[in-house]
């Protein structure tokens, strides 16, 4: 089975799988509301704004995995993410990205190094992934800012067509 494929639900709790954004680049993105790096919200959602029309959107992930930082409820990080930072993205349930209870999408993800050449565990929120159309992945350190050039060039290179 494709990472595309691993079913998973939305924060509304509806079934899915990343393959509903069939053709399209995904950056998926743990997130979470109490974190030092939850302004990245902000220029996650300018991508979404700038590349949606073109092939590109931001999958969210919330985790509490990290500092006990995404403790609410789905309703309550929907009303954050939304009222806070204006988030139009599509927005996962709450997941493990580490551990024995890890989601499948991010076992696989995890196998991938960044370009320091870290693979494995995620190190922390907002650590990025971009899946590119043909499937393939590209990893960025949480301390990556969706402002990143090099992030935004990854990201043009990958939109389809």
């Amino acid at each position: 089975m494709s990472i595309l494929d691993e079913p998973i639900h939305t924060l509304r709790g509806e079934e899915t799988s990343l393959a509903s954004f069939g053709g399209k680049a995904i950056l998926a993105v743990n997130v979470a509301s109490k974190c030092g790096l939850t302004p990245q919200y902000t220029g996650l959602e300018a991508l979404q704004e700038k590349y949606s029309d073109k092939g590109f959107t931001v999958v969210g992930f919330p985790c509490n995995q990290f500092g006990a930082q995404e403790p609410g409820s789905a309703e309550e990080i929907e009303t954050f993410c939304s009222t806070t930072y204006g988030v139009t993205f599509p927005m996962m349930e709450k997941i493990d990205v580490n551990g024995d209870d890890r989601h499948p999408i991010y076992a696989e993800l995890t196998e991938v190094a960044d370009s320091e050449g870290h693979s494995g565990d995620i190190r922390w929120n907002f650590e990025k992934f971009l899946i590119a159309p043909d499937g393939s992945v590209t990893r960025f350190s949480p301390m990556v800012t969706p402002e990143d050039p090099t992030l935004v060039g990854a990201i043009e290179a990958s939109l389809p067509g």
